[in-house]
C-alpha cells in the first residue's frame, strides 16, 4: 500500500506548495469526469516529488492558486503521461499550462520503445510492475472516495516518478531530451484561449461540401452552438449534432413549419432550439459569405504527392528509429502539402519546425510536388 497525504484544506495545501516549490521534478496527474459536459469536472489532483505523494481534493479546497502557480515555475520539471486531457483541466481550473513539460508517452516513443504506450504498459516494461486498473471508471466527483480508488490514483504518479530516470537516460544518450521538452511546449500552445466562435464552422464535419452561401449559414449556426455549449457547459453534440447543422445550412428554414420538416433535427432539438435557430439564421451574411473550403485532398495529384512525402519521411524514421505516427502523422503531411500548394508563409508546418525540421527540411524541399 502506498503512503499518501490526502489534502483537503487550504492550510495543508499551502504547506505542501511550500515543500514542492523546492523540488526539481513534480509528477502530475488528474482524475475527472466528463459525460455530457464541454469541460471535464475535476475530481482529484495527484502530485509526487519523490518524497511526498499528495492527493489534492479540489472539491474541498477554496484556494488552489498556490498550486497553480507551481505549474509555471521554470525551475521545476513537470512530468505527466499522455497529458492532453490534463492540460485541458489545468487551463479550465487554473488558467495555466505546466512548463517545462515532459510527457512520458512521447519520451517513450522518442526513446524507441514504441508509439502510444499506455501508462500501465510503460510501467510494466520499465519496472516490471503490473498495475491494477480496476478503478478506471470511478466517479471522481462522488465522496467519499474509497481506499481502493485513492490507491489507484496514487499509483498513477508514484510509478511514473520511478521510471523517469530510465527515460531520461535513454533520451540523453540519444540526444533527444530537449525534443521531449519541445513537444511539451507545443502541446500547451493555445490552450488558454477561449474557442473562437467565428471559425467554429471550419470544424463542423463535412463543412467542405457546402457552397459559400451555405457556409454563411453554417458560420452563424456553429458560432451560436459553441457559445451555447460554453455557457451551459455542454458538449457540442449535446446542443446540436454536426449533421443537423449541415442540414440547416443546406436548406435553411424560414419558419417553424419549415424547421419541423428537417429530419436531421431531433424532436428535442426542434422543441428546445427551434426559435433560436430561426433567429440565428437571419443573421447570416449571405452577401459576404466565407470562401469555399479548399479541400486539397480532393485534388487529383494529392494521393501521389502524399505517398511521395510519406515514403521520404519513412526513410528518415527507419534511419533514426522514430515512430512515424509521432514524426510524420497523416495530419502533419496534409499540413505540409497545404503549405506547399497554398503558399501560406505565415503558418510554417510542423514538419519544418524544431527537431522535425532539422531532420526533414532538406528532404522535403528536394521533392517535386506539383498540385
Amino acid at each position: 500500500m502506498l503512503e499518501f497525504h490526502y489534502v483537503k484544506d487550504d492550510e495543508a495545501l499551502t504547506a505542501l506548495v511550500d515543500q514542492y516549490s523546492q523540488s526539481r521534478l513534480l509528477v502530475l496527474d488528474t482524475e475527472f469526469v466528463r459525460t455530457r459536459t464541454y469541460y471535464a469536472k475535476l475530481g482529484l489532483i495527484q502530485v509526487y516529488d519523490g518524497n511526498t505523494l499528495a492527493l489534492i481534493d479540489p472539491l474541498d479546497i477554496q484556494d488552489l492558486s498556490g498550486f497553480w502557480a507551481l505549474l509555471t515555475n521554470p525551475n521545476i520539471l513537470k512530468l505527466v503521461h499522455s497529458c492532453s486531457e490534463d492540460l485541458e483541466v489545468f487551463a479550465r481550473y487554473g488558467k495555466v499550462q505546466p512548463t517545462p513539460l515532459f510527457d512520458s508517452q512521447i519520451a517513450a516513443a522518442l526513446s524507441g520503445m514504441g508509439h502510444g504506450l499506455g501508462y500501465a504498459k510503460l510501467v510494466e516494461e520499465c519496472l516490471g510492475q503490473t498495475l491494477d486498473k480496476g478503478e478506471s471508471r470511478t466517479d471522481w466527483i462522488k465522496r467519499p472516495l474509497t481506499d481502493a480508488q485513492l490507491q489507484y490514483a496514487a499509483n498513477d504518479v508514484f510509478y511514473l516518478y520511478q521510471l523517469y530516470p530510465q527515460l531520461e537516460q535513454k533520451l540523453k544518450t540519444l540526444g533527444r531530451f530537449d525534443w521531449v521538452l519541445e513537444e511539451g511546449a507545443r502541446l500547451t500552445e493555445g490552450r488558454l484561449q477561449r474557442p473562437e466562435a467565428a471559425t467554429a464552422y471550419l470544424k463542423v464535419k463535412n463543412a467542405f461540401q457546402l457552397t459559400p452561401k451555405q457556409l454563411a449559414y453554417l458560420k452563424v449556426l456553429a458560432a451560436w452552438r459553441l457559445e451555447r455549449a460554453l455557457d451551459r457547459d455542454l458538449a457540442l453534440g449535446f446542443v446540436i449534432k454536426d449533421h443537423a447543422l449541415i442540414a440547416l445550412a443546406k436548406k435553411p428554414p424560414r419558419s417553424i413549419s419549415d424547421l419541423l420538416k428537417i429530419n436531421d433535427l431531433s424532436e428535442h432539438e426542434k422543441r428546445i432550439h427551434g426559435k433560436d435557430i430561426l433567429k440565428v439564421l437571419q443573421k447570416a451574411d449571405v452577401e459576404n459569405p466565407p470562401a469555399a473550403i479548399d479541400v486539397i485532398a480532393l485534388k487529383p495529384a494529392y494521393k501521389q504527392a502524399f505517398k511521395n512525402i510519406k515514403a521520404a519521411l519513412t526513410e528518415i524514421c527507419e534511419r533514426e528509429g522514430l515512430p512515424s505516427e509521432l514524426f510524420c502523422s497523416k495530419r502533419h503531411i496534409h499540413e505540409y502539402l497545404e503549405y506547399r500548394w497554398q503558399g501560406d508563409a505565415e503558418d510554417t508546418p510542423l514538419l519544418l519546425q524544431g527537431w522535425r525540421g532539422k531532420l526533414a527540411t532538406d528532404v522535403l524541399q528536394a521533392l517535386v510536388l506539383e498540385p
